[in-house]
C-alpha cells in the first residue's frame, strides 16, 4: 500500500506512539481491503460506545499523545447526572460515563453525544470523504448528501479522525457506488413508520448490494430517509442506497445503476412489510413504558409528541431520546413542558443500548423503531413496534391495541 512521506512519518511513529497506532490499524485496515493508498478526510463522527474495549482503545491513543486533526462528533452513551435523578446508576456504569467523556474531550472529539449528526452539527457537502461510524449516519451521508464514507467502526474512524486519512476503498470509489438490486416498491407508503418497515424488511428479501429504490413518494422527510437508512444498515448493513428522483446520484434508473443491468430485482408489498411488522414486534397488550429516539428524535418529532399529548396523562413511563440542541428547541418552543406535565422524561446525549436503562429490564415496552427493538433483547428489554402516534396513545393508556 502506497504511503505519502507524511503517512509513512505517521506510521513509523514521528508523530507520537498514539498516531502510529491510528495508522497502523488503517492499514491493515486498507490492506484487507485492497486499497492502494490513504486519502484526506475533512469529516468524522465516531460511534462511541461507552463499553470497556472501545473505551480501552481511545485511552490507548490518549496515552500516546494522539489528538485529532479532524474533530470527529460523536455517539451519545447516557446522560448520567439526569439518570442519577430518576434511577440508581451502577457505580461501575458511572466511573465508565465519566471515563468516556474525559477520552474524547482529551483525544479532541467535538462532544455532541448525538447520533444524527447529519441533521445537525456534521453536514458534508456533495463528494466529500469522511470517515463515518453509527448505523444511521453512514447511509444518510452517502445516500442523501452524497457525501462519501464506508461503514466505519468506531475505532477505524478515530484512527481516521486522529490522522487525517482513511484508505481509499469501497464506497469512496465511484465503481462502487453504483446501484445493484432494483427494489420495487408497490406497497403503501404512507408516513415515516413505514420507512422504518421497509427499511428492515428490504436486506432479507434483496439480499447483499446497493438498493436502488422506485415506486416511492417524491418528497420524502428528513425523518422517511433517517428511518430508511436506520433499518436498512441495521438489518442489513447497508451503507448506501438510492432512491430514483430524490438522491443526488440517482436522477434517473439509468444513472442509480450507472448504465449497467440491476443484478437482482425485488417486489415490496403491503404483506412483507405487514411480515416485517410482525416478525420484529411483540403482540399487543399491557405495557410497562414507551421508549421512543433511535436514532435520536427530530425537533418535528418531539412536536408532534407534544401535540399528542397536550392536557393528558402518562399511564406508563414515556422516554424521549434526542440531541441537546433538540432538547432546547422542545424547551424554547414549548413542547417541553407539555411533555413533563404529562409525566414524560425527554433526555439528550443517551442511547437506548445503554445500561442506564437496567430498571426496564425484563419489561415490556413499544417503540417506533425496529432497531430500537433489535438493540435491546440483549439487555433483556422486549417491544411492541407501532408507529410514533401510537407509540403515544399506547402510553397515555398503558396498552397497545
Amino acid at each position: 500500500m502506497y504511503l505519502t512521506g507524511e503517512e509513512r512519518e505517521m506510521l513509523d511513529g514521528k508523530w507520537g506512539e498514539g498516531v502510529a497506532t491510528a495508522m497502523e490499524v488503517l492499514v491493515a485496515i486498507g490492506e484487507a481491503f485492497g486499497a492502494e493508498r490513504m486519502v484526506e478526510i475533512s469529516r468524522a463522527h465516531v460511534a462511541l460506545s461507552n463499553q470497556e474495549a472501545d473505551l480501552w482503545f481511545v485511552e490507548k491513543l490518549v496515552r500516546g499523545g494522539a489528538r485529532c486533526r479532524v474533530s470527529p462528533t460523536v455517539n451519545p452513551a447516557f446522560n448520567l447526572e439526569y439518570f442519577q435523578q430518576v434511577t440508581t446508576i451502577d457505580p461501575d456504569d458511572e466511573e465508565i460515563v465519566k471515563r468516556t467523556r474525559e477520552a474524547y474531550r482529551a483525544i479532541g472529539a467535538t462532544l455532541t453525544y448525538n447520533c444524527t449528526p447529519y441533521l445537525e452539527k456534521n453536514i458534508p457537502r456533495f463528494g466529500e470523504i469522511a470517515a463515518y461510524s453509527e448505523s444511521s449516519a453512514t447511509p444518510y451521508m452517502n445516500s442523501v448528501y452524497g457525501a462519501r464514507s464506508n461503514r466505519e467502526s468506531a475505532q477505524s474512524a478515530l484512527c481516521a479522525a486522529v490522522t487525517g486519512r482513511t484508505p481509499l476503498y469501497g464506497c469512496l470509489l465511484e465503481e462502487n457506488r453504483r446501484g445493484q438490486v432494483w427494489v420495487k416498491v408497490e406497497a403503501d407508503i404512507r408516513d415515516d413508520f413505514d420507512y422504518q418497515l421497509l427499511g428492515y424488511c428490504v436486506p432479507s428479501k434483496a439480499g447483499p448490494g446497493v438498493p436502488v429504490f422506485t415506486g416511492l413518494p417524491a418528497n420524502p422527510s428528513p425523518e422517511a430517509l433517517m428511518n430508511l437508512g436506520a433499518q436498512l444498515n441495521t438489518a442489513g448493513a447497508v451503507p448506501l442506497y438510492h432512491i430514483v428522483g430524490v438522491t443526488p446520484e440517482a436522477p434517473t434508473l439509468e444513472a442509480a445503476f450507472g448504465g449497467r443491468e440491476p443484478e437482482r430485482q425485488v417486489v415490496i408489498t403491503n404483506k412483507d412489510l405487514e411480515e416485517t411488522q410482525k416478525a420484529i414486534s411483540l403482540e399487543g397488550g399491557r405495557i410497562d413504558f414507551a421508549l421512543l429516539g433511535c436514532p435520536h428524535l427530530t425537533i418535528t418529532q418531539v412536536g408532534e409528541i407534544a401535540r399528542l399529548l397536550e392536557g393528558k396523562d402518562l399511564a406508563v413511563e414515556l422516554w424521549i431520546c434526542t440531541s441537546f440542541l433538540t432538547k432546547e428547541l422542545a424547551r424554547r418552543m414549548g413542547f417541553l413542558d407539555i411533555i413533563r406535565r404529562a409525566g414524560g422524561h425527554v433526555v439528550e446525549d443517551t442511547c437506548i443500548d445503554q445500561p442506564c436503562w437496567r430498571h426496564l429490564y425484563g419489561k415490556k415496552g413499544v417503540t417506533e423503531s425496529p432497531k430500537c427493538a433489535y438493540y435491546t433483547k440483549r439487555r433483556n428489554m422486549g417491544f411492541v413496534v407501532r408507529s410514533l402516534r401510537q407509540c403515544v396513545e399506547a402510553a397515555v393508556k398503558g396498552e397497545v391495541e
